[in-house]
């Protein structure tokens, strides 16, 4: 892979979760704040999740369900959003992914980028030791807040079926792909179309 694009891609990826996070500041307190007052629990929700090269790391996201919610009800998934774990604000944040926002600190840290596979739990639905040497190389790059996956598919297939589309992102890889992901992320950030998946097909995860 060009190392040039691989350094424009941390460039755009510093930059723009810096700026990111400045101009979005006021939402993100209005935010926090609506949070803290409408239910108990911290603002922020951290879970362990598979990286670049299957490292672990912990992703942030603004806190959507009631305290403990993986310990109670379908666990680590949700199948819809009439799921009584997830709070009224939490409805919200989810059908407007704004709930994934606070990620741009794992960008800002380098764990994760703008664009890219996005990041499964250690432990399901595979151990890293279990992916093929093929299927590993979604590994190969930073998970992203967005990617390929997210602006054709979303959750709307199984992981086994997301996998083959975040291969070809990596075997594609450039940092104009990555602008065209990013606007065409834009674009469906306010469509509520595959937030949740089918019956038969693995559900989003908490």
């Amino acid at each position: 892979m060009n190392k040039f694009n691989f350094f424009l891609k941390r460039i755009m990826d510093l930059f723009g979760s810096l700026i990111g996070l400045i101009v979005i500041s006021p939402i993100l307190i209005i935010i926090a704040i609506l949070i803290k007052v409408t239910s108990k629990g911290p603002i922020l929700f951290k879970q362990e999740r598979l990286g670049r090269n299957g490292k672990i790391f912990k992703i942030f996201k603004f806190r959507t369900m009631v305290m403990d919610a993986e310990k109670t009800g379908s666990g680590l998934f949700v199948k819809t959003d009439s799921d009584n774990r997830i709070t009224k604000i939490g409805k919200i944040l989810r059908a407007t992914s704004l709930d994934e926002l606070p990620q741009l600190l794992n960008v800002v840290t380098g764990e994760m980028s703008l664009v890219g596979p996005r990041p499964p739990v250690p432990h399901h639905p595979y151990n890293y030791e279990e992916y093929s040497e093929l299927q590993r190389k979604r590994f190969i790059m930073k998970p992203g807040m967005t990617g390929l996956t997210q602006v054709t598919v979303r959750n709307s297939v199984t992981w086994d079926e997301r996998i083959p589309i975040d291969v070809e992102y990596v075997e594609k890889f450039n940092i104009f792909v990555d602008f065209k992901i990013l606007l065409k992320t834009m674009e469906k950030l306010f469509k509520r179309e595959s937030i949740y998946t089918h019956s038969n097909t693995k559900n989003e995860k908490i």
